[in-house]
């Protein structure tokens, strides 16, 4: 497994993820492009499971993918961490941009800052917030200039 590249690995922990807990993730295909211990990139393509009736991104497609990116990103640096962390989002606000009309990258770049987040978590014992940003882009269209703007409150408390 150790010849498997890490991003190959991370891609099937999320459609495993999603096809075992959130079905809808394994739906729209997530593929990871990058995954650092500061930054998490999701790429989503424009198909005809994430597409509505304009040929642009449905808005779920782009919550879910949102969700995906931050959630990811903690749930690396919960594994790390070795402690049972409960990972849940609290509350989630979107600003939509432009209409996503090609595949669509989702882009976190707390890792650093979620990684401190989670020992804290951690130490404490006690429920804990942090708000998660992720951007969304559409490369093939608009280059860096993003389509989307998401905040997330991850909510994470250590288990038992």
């Amino acid at each position: 497994m150790d010849q498997v590249p890490d991003q190959l690995k991370d891609t099937a922990l999320i459609r495993f993820f999603g096809l075992t807990k959130i079905p809808l993730l394994w739906f729209i295909k997530p593929t990871v492009q990058k995954m650092t211990d500061e930054v998490c990139e999701i790429k989503v393509p424009l198909n005809r499971r994430t597409k509505n009736h304009l040929n642009s991104m449905y808005f779920g497609v782009l919550c879910a993918a949102a969700d995906c990116a931050g959630g990811l990103t903690a749930m690396k640096h919960i594994r790390k961490s070795g402690k049972p962390i409960a990972l849940s989002f609290k509350d989630f606000h979107a600003e939509f941009l432009k209409r996503a009309e090609g595949d669509t990258i989702f882009t976190n770049t707390q890792g650093k800052e979620i990684e401190k987040f989670v020992q804290e978590v951690a130490a404490s014992g006690e429920r804990m917030n942090m708000p998660v940003e992720v951007i969304a882009t559409v490369p093939s269209k608009e280059g860096d200039e993003p389509v989307a703007k998401f905040t997330l409150t991850l909510s994470l408390k250590l288990k038992g």
